[in-house]
């Protein structure tokens, strides 16, 4: 992941776009291995080529730029792109706190830009714990707690049956096949199905993830740490987590909020939050 400065990116563009062009040019973009994402404003539309040619000139390793369309949808999350230039094949291999990665980034739901979290998460974990990740993708989070901590098992559940295939390749490539244990399916229908019990959760959706709390709960320990993402402005964010206390009570557990944690920015204003409880 790279956040180029404002300055940074137009001195680059200044020989090829107008000032009012360069404007317009949206200064951050995603390195997810040797594929560059970049958003392109609907103005500068017949421009995504001279700027993407920009960004493979001050990143040799870049060998792909691909432009957003729209925004994550349907069931999986996915995030529709198109290949601006360099090789339509939209795999590659990401490194991140000492892991390997491999995803296809149009087919499955990754962000890099949540690369400091997840070790913060690994930092967090405990000698001997056993932790659960729900919707676990292409196993970010379980390969990074693994590999940077001393955390005993790590399960993964995943829906979508690219992300697990890439996330059981995963696993294999970083030779975490005896501490990570990766389920597909339904976490409302294989939860109940573990036969495990653990000392963190964690539910990295931050749109849905309320409507998972009673199937977290049946399998948290006494005590238990759960890391619950959401999305909310600044302001909102206390009303937001003591809701989720409220809703976690009602379902007949105590808990206490330990921490709020800013972890990227959704849109203007609206960040991603996680909300770090102790079920009792």
């Amino acid at each position: 992941m790279i956040f180029l400065t404002r300055q940074n990116l137009k001195d680059t563009l200044k020989s090829v776009l107008s000032k009012e062009e360069i404007d317009l040019v949206r200064a951050s973009y995603d390195i997810i291995g040797n594929i560059a994402i970049i958003e392109v404003p609907s103005e500068l539309r017949k421009k995504g080529k001279v700027i993407a040619q920009s960004i493979v000139k001050q990143h040799k390793n870049i060998t792909t730029v691909a432009k957003k369309i729209g925004t994550h949808s349907g069931v999986y999350r996915t995030q529709k792109i198109k290949v601006i230039i360099g090789n339509k094949n939209t795999e590659t291999l990401y490194k991140e706190n000492s892991t390997r990665i491999s995803l296809d980034i149009a087919k499955i739901y990754f962000s890099p830009r949540l690369a400091t979290e997840r070790l913060r998460i690994a930092k967090l974990a405990k000698p001997e714990e056993i932790i659960l990740v729900l919707f676990s993708g292409c196993a970010p989070y379980p390969l990074v707690i693994a590999k940077n901590s001393q955390a005993k098992l790590i399960y993964g559940i995943e829906k979508n049956p690219i992300a697990h295939k890439y996330a059981v390749k995963n696993i294999k490539l970083n030779k975490l096949e005896k501490r990570v244990t990766l389920i597909k399916g339904d976490v409302k229908k294989v939860i109940n199905n573990l036969g495990q019990k653990f000392d963190r959760i964690i539910m990295p959706l931050p749109k849905d993830s309320k409507s998972f709390i009673k199937e977290a709960l049946t399998v948290a320990k006494n005590p238990c740490y759960l890391h619950y993402y959401t999305f909310s402005t600044i302001e909102n964010v206390k009303h937001s987590a003591l809701n989720i206390k409220d809703t976690i009570k009602l379902l007949g557990r105590g808990c206490e909020i330990i921490d709020m944690v800013k972890c990227g920015q959704y849109s203007p204003r609206v960040y991603r939050v996680c909300i770090d409880f102790l079920l009792k």
